[in-house]
C-alpha cells in the first residue's frame, strides 16, 4: 500500500496547477498594475460611453467581476495593493495641479459645519446601535471611526489604539467596504433623483462616503465639479483623523488609569493631502503650463479608474457575505445617519 501523504491528493494537484500557472515567477507589483492598467481602460472606455455611469464606476465594477468571476493570481496581490492605495493617493495629488489654493481652502472651510455634525452622528448612530445589536464597544468604534472620517484607513488608525483583535478588525474593514460600494453605485443614481446641484453633491459625497476612492468615485461619476468638490470635503475631513485618536487614546487610557495608548502623529496622518495642497499650489502660482493642464487632469482621472479598478480586484464579495448580519446592520443604520444627516444639514444652510 502506498504512504499516504499528509496533505491532500487534491492540494497537491493545485499546488502543481498554480506553479505551472505562474511559471516559477514571484509575486510583483507589475502583474497586478499590469492587470488594473488594462481593466482601468476598458473602464474608462466604458465610462466615456456610458457618462452616467462613468469610468470610475466601470473601473470597480469590472474588477470586481474579475476577481470574483475569474480570479486573481497571487502573483498580482502586490501590485494590486499598491494599486488600491498608493495610485489612488497620486491621483489625488495629480488633481491638484488643476485646483486653485484658494478654491481649495473655501470649499474645505465651507464644509467643515456639515462635517462636524455628520462625524459627531456616526459615533452616536454607532454607539447606540451598537448596544440594540449587542455588539461589542470596540467593533461599534471601529465601524463609527470608519463612517465618520476615512473608511480603512481610519480603523487601521484606531484598532491599535483599542487594542482591537484581528477578528473585529476585519470584520469592521468588511463592513465599511460593503457600503463604500453600495454608495459608489447609489449616490449618483440618488444625486440626480433628489436634483442635488453640482455643489450639493460634492458635499454629500464628501461628508457622507466612506473611503476617499469611494468618495472620488462617485463624485466624478456624477460631474467634474462635483468630484472637485467632493474630493476637497474628503481630504479636510481625512485631516480630523488626527483630533479623533487623540480623543480615542486619552479615553482608552483613562478607562484603563494609565498611559497605555500612544499614538504616532506621524504614521496616522494622510501625507499625500499634503502633496495635494503643494500641486495645488504650484496651480495657484501659475508654475503649470496650461498646455499641460488638460494632459494632467486627463492622467490624474485615468489613474483613478485604475485604483479603482485595482480596489474591485481585492474585494472578495465571499468574505464580505461571511461577515455576518449584525456588523452589516450595525454599517447600515450607521452610513445612513450619516447620509441624511449630511443632507438635513446642506438643507438647513441651504446649500443644496
Amino acid at each position: 500500500m502506498p504512504p499516504v501523504s499528509a496533505v491532500p491528493q487534491p492540494l497537491h494537484a493545485a499546488a502543481r496547477i498554480r506553479d505551472a500557472g505562474a511559471g516559477g515567477r514571484s509575486p510583483s507589483r507589475l502583474y497586478g498594475l499590469a492587470l488594473a492598467a488594462a481593466l482601468g481602460l476598458l473602464g474608462w472606455q466604458l465610462g466615456a460611453w456610458l457618462p452616467l455611469i462613468g469610468g470610475p464606476v466601470m473601473g470597480i465594477v469590472l474588477g470586481m467581476a474579475w476577481r470574483n468571476l475569474v480570479g486573481v493570481s497571487p502573483l498580482c496581490a502586490p501590485g494590486i495593493a499598491y494599486g488600491s492605495r498608493q495610485i489612488l493617493q497620486w491621483s489625488i495629488v495629480g488633481l491638484g495641479f488643476n485646483l486653485g489654493l484658494g478654491q481649495v481652502v473655501d470649499t474645505g472651510g465651507a464644509s467643515l459645519a456639515v462635517t462636524l455634525v455628520t462625524l459627531s452622528v456616526a459615533f452616536i448612530a454607532a454607539w447606540a446601535l451598537g448596544r440594540r445589536l449587542g455588539l461589542g464597544g470596540r467593533l461599534s468604534t471601529l465601524v463609527g471611526v470608519g463612517t465618520a472620517i476615512c473608511g480603512g484607513s481610519a480603523i487601521a488608525a484606531t484598532a491599535p489604539i483599542l487594542r482591537s483583535d484581528s477578528h473585529e478588525t476585519a470584520l469592521a474593514v468588511s463592513t465599511i467596504f460593503l457600503f463604500n460600494i453600495a454608495a459608489v453605485l447609489l449616490f449618483p443614481f440618488l444625486g440626480h433623483a433628489l436634483g442635488l446641484s453640482d455643489a450639493g453633491f460634492g458635499l454629500w459625497a464628501g461628508t457622507a462616503i466612506n473611503d476617499t476612492s469611494s468618495v472620488v468615485a462617485a463624485g466624478y461619476s456624477y460631474s467634474t465639479a462635483a468630484g472637485d468638490i467632493a474630493t476637497i470635503v474628503k481630504l479636510t475631513r481625512a485631516t480630523l483623523i488626527i483630533p479623533v485618536c487623540l480623543v480615542i487614546a486619552g479615553w482608552v487610557a483613562w478607562r484603563a488609569r494609565r498611559d497605555a495608548a500612544r499614538v504616532s502623529l506621524l504614521r496616522i496622518f494622510p501625507w499625500f493631502i499634503v502633496w495635494f495642497l503643494a500641486a495645488s499650489a504650484v496651480y495657484t502660482l501659475g508654475w503649470v503650463p496650461p498646455a499641460l493642464q488638460g494632459p494632467l487632469q486627463q492622467a490624474a482621472q485615468f489613474l483613478i479608474v485604475m485604483a479603482l479598478t485595482a480596489i474591485g480586484l481585492s474585494s472578495d464579495l465571499r468574505r464580505l457575505a461571511g461577515a455576518g448580519l449584525r456588523p452589516v446592520l450595525l454599517g447600515l443604520g450607521t452610513w445612513a445617519a450619516v447620509a441624511l444627516s449630511s443632507l438635513g444639514m446642506q438643507a438647513l444652510l441651504g446649500a443644496l
